[in-house]
């Protein structure tokens, strides 16, 4: 997957000067709006029959963790998920899972579920579902 994480946004002041350059991943609101997202999208996995059989652990709290870990890591923030679990690996992480276009569909229709449900300011919410459609494209193996 190519790593073309937007790292920093440029912000504007009320009176339209550059404000401080920070991360998209504090520009979204951090730690805070990441747990949010994925709450919201394991919530959604925990009730849909094709993505919750791919999810072989009877408590997604994990795989919760691991996702939060990932894309805050993405987006700029801190880099848990590499210090405990090394390079994201994704397709090798996802090999042993059959993932189809149906797959692909339904774990889109998760997550933009549940990014409508944080409702990020629509030029984030773009940039985001831009790359969760690319990152979900990437992951088919079948």
């Amino acid at each position: 997957m190519p790593s073309d994480s937007p790292r920093a946004v440029v912000a504007l002041t009320p009176t339209g000067q550059p404000a401080p350059t920070q991360s998209f991943y504090e520009a979204v609101g951090g730690e805070a709006t990441f747990e949010r997202l994925t709450s919201a999208f394991y919530a959604q996995v925990a009730d849909d029959p094709i993505m919750r059989p791919m999810y072989p652990e009877a408590d997604l709290a994990p795989a919760a963790r691991r996702l939060k870990m990932f894309l805050e890591q993405y987006w700029g923030g801190p880099h848990t998920y590499s210090e405990e679990r090394g390079h994201p690996r994704l397709r090798m992480r996802h090999a042993p899972f059959t993932i189809g276009e149906r797959e692909r569909d339904a774990w889109l229709r998760c997550m933009r579920h549940a990014m409508d449900e944080v409702a990020l300011a629509p030029e984030y919410d773009k940039v985001m579902w831009e790359y969760m459609e690319r990152a979900a494209d990437f992951m088919r193996n079948a």
